[in-house]
């Protein structure tokens, strides 16, 4: 089973956090807020944090202009993960990941399944990697969000989490 090694350093990361709406400001934003309180209660840094449109050019623009930057570890967004014609979160990650995380999605649909029954097959969260930073689209509501983070990802960007992490990899993501 998982557990937290006490003798090992943490290491904290750098989050970017990127909401995707065509109705939230940064005022009514609780998702990204959440995410963003929970990311810095985790230990780690907001390096980032912005929301644009459910428009497919400005959510790759902004995935790409963040994953070239030296100062972000992660990015994570929220928001435009269903299966209406305005989500295409998914679509924009496909424009910028080199590999796929498959397992996340999995994972994050089987944890939600728990609370939401067949709902959770509208979600098409996912995970991948480029240029060496990991990349996670989370659905929009807080509770996926909390989700989302408190099970899966908060515990694979804990450095000291065993038997292993996302941040004992990141040496070694990129090929450079």
């Amino acid at each position: 089973m998982t557990e937290i090694d006490n003798q090992a350093e943490f290491k904290p990361c750098h989050f970017a956090v990127l909401t995707i709406s065509d109705t939230r400001t940064p005022e009514t934003d609780r998702s990204g807020s959440l995410l963003a309180e929970r990311i810095e209660k985790a230990g780690h840094h907001l390096a980032a944090r912005d929301l644009v449109p459910d428009t497919l050019g400005e959510i790759v623009e902004r995935l790409r202009l963040w994953i070239d930057r030296d100062d972000i570890d992660a990015i994570i967004t929220t928001g435009g993960t269903g299966i209406t014609a305005r989500d295409v979160t998914p679509e924009a990650f496909f424009r910028v990941i080199e590999k796929e995380i498959p397992g996340f999605g999995e994972l994050f649909r089987w944890l939600s399944y728990a609370k939401i029954g067949t709902s959770t097959i509208q979600s098409r969260a996912l995970g991948g990697l480029a240029k060496g930073k990991f990349l996670f689209a989370l659905p929009g509501s807080t509770g996926a969000v909390a989700d989302g983070w408190d099970s899966i990802l908060c515990q694979q960007f804990d450095s000291r989490h065993r038997p292993c992490n996302f941040v004992d990899l990141m040496p070694r993501l990129s090929r450079g």
